[in-house]
Order: C-alpha cells, then structure tokens, then sequence
C-alpha cells in the first residue's frame, strides 16, 4: 500500500514502504499542504517575513524529523483548511492566522480555530519570541510527515478510514491545482524554467517489490538534490516542487464478469 509523506519538506525516506501518495507536503505535504494558489498568493515582505527582511525563514525552528501519524493524530489533521494551513506554514515560515486567512482566502476566525486545532495535535506550535499582545504567530513543528496507508485503510474504525480517505484525495486535489497553477503561468516565467519544467507518465508492468525499488530509487535521487538545494535569494533560483505518484491499475479482463470495457458496436449490415 502507498505511503503518504512530507507534503511539503520531509527529510527522510521510509525504508519500509516507500511508495508515495503525496510532500503535505506537504503538509503531505500530505501534502502537501505546501499549496500555492498563483501568484496572487506569493509571500511578501508585508505579509510573510522573510531572512531579507529580518524576520525567520521558512524552515527556521522547524524539527527535522518527519512525524509518524497515529490514528488519533490522523483524524486531527483530516480536515481541508488544516492541511493547507500546515502546507502554507512549512512552505512560508511562521504566520499569523490573519496571514494565513489572506494567503487561503479564508477567516481568521476559521483560520485561527483550525490552528488550535493542530496545536492540540501537535502539528504547529506558538512562536512567543514574533508574537504580540494581540496576535500570535505559528510555526510547522516538523519537517513532514508520513503514514503507511495499509496501518490505517483496514482499520476497524470508519472515522479513521474516513480520515485517511479525506487526506489522501486533499493531498491529491493540491498536487492537480498546483500542476494547474503552473501550466496557467509558465509563460510568464523564463525560457530556461520553462524548459527545466516536466509534465511525464510512463506505464510498465512490475511486481509490488520492483515498484517499491523504483520508489526507492527516486526517493535517493530526489533526497540527493534536496541536499545541493541553494539558498533563497540565489540568482536564478525558485522553490521548485516535486510530485511522486505511483500506483497499479486495474488489468483489463475483456472476458471476465463485469470487468469488459465498452468497444465498438457489431458492424452495420
């Protein structure tokens, strides 16, 4: 069964069942919850403080590990809003829950609720040292996380298969408006990020053990590159986001009871 993990910044691979289903990054990030609506919502100096202006950068304070999700900790992140604030918190850096509510076209209301939320969960945690007397500011507590979809997909509570449902198709929804976001606007970035975009699928038939290797060996290259990443700021650089999908698919049966696919009607007489 796939994995989800990261959503938006994991640091480590999972030896055990490397096949992916979401960065949470995401978060993922589940996703990643590292989702971008577009230019509209890219962070600026009055919104989200940056190392240029003085204030954290977007991983400062932030664990390395990557969590494990339990069945408690699963069913408090399962919710829409609560992924993509930890997604926005993980890709951003610290924020406050107005911040958060204008970069998600939300309340801050709903925003700050959902925080707390993930507070009690162990998700995020208060930042004392950027808060004031009138708002606080919140910070991803780990890098990503990850969860083996087969400890949960038979689990005898349906709240807790309900949760995993809900997470991995909003880490899925992410993955689909940000690949959308890009092919929207890659005309008004240069021809070389133009170039060095990549929109592929491939098809082959493995065994569940040679698809888990492949995972594997993308996990190492990704990992490899994460660790010659550049500096914010670096000229010519921007965060550039990776999605790793892999999955079988149903075999085609033509003969088999219910599995026959429509094909073209018996010829005219």
């Amino acid at each position: 069964m796939p994995t989800l993990r990261d959503m938006s910044q994991n640091e480590a691979a999972d030896s055990e069942d490397p096949a992916r289903a979401g960065d949470t990054g995401h978060p993922v990030t589940a996703g990643d919850p590292g989702h971008r609506e577009g230019a509209a919502d890219r962070p600026t100096a009055e919104d989200s403080p940056s190392p240029e202006a003085g204030g954290p950068a977007p991983g400062d304070g932030i664990a390395e590990h990557v969590r494990s999700l339990d069945p408690r900790s699963l069913r408090g992140l399962a919710h829409p809003l609560r992924i993509r604030l930890l997604g926005a918190l993980r890709e951003y850096g610290p924020a406050t829950a107005s911040q958060l509510g204008a970069r998600l076209s939300e309340s801050s209301g709903a925003t700050s609720y959902h925080l707390r939320q993930l507070a009690e969960h162990g998700f995020v945690v208060d930042v004392p040292e950027l808060g004031t007397a009138r708002e606080r500011w919140w910070r991803a507590a780990q890098r990503g996380i990850q969860s083996r979809t087969a400890d949960f997909a038979g689990h005898p509570d349906p709240a807790v298969r309900g949760a995993l449902n809900l997470l991995l198709h909003e880490v899925a929804t992410i993955h689909a408006q940000e690949l959308s976001t890009w092919l929207g606007t890659m005309n008004e970035w240069s021809e070389e990020w133009r170039d060095a975009g990549e929109v592929s699928d491939y098809s082959m038939r493995l065994t569940p053990e040679l698809a888990k290797e492949m995972n594997q060996e993308l996990q190492q290259v990704i990992e490899g590159y994460r660790e010659r990443a550049v500096r914010a700021g670096t000229e010519g650089s921007a965060p550039v986001r990776v999605h790793v999908h892999a999955f079988p698919r149903a075999e085609e049966k033509p003969d088999g009871p219910g599995d026959r696919r429509p094909g073209p009607g018996p010829a005219p007489a």
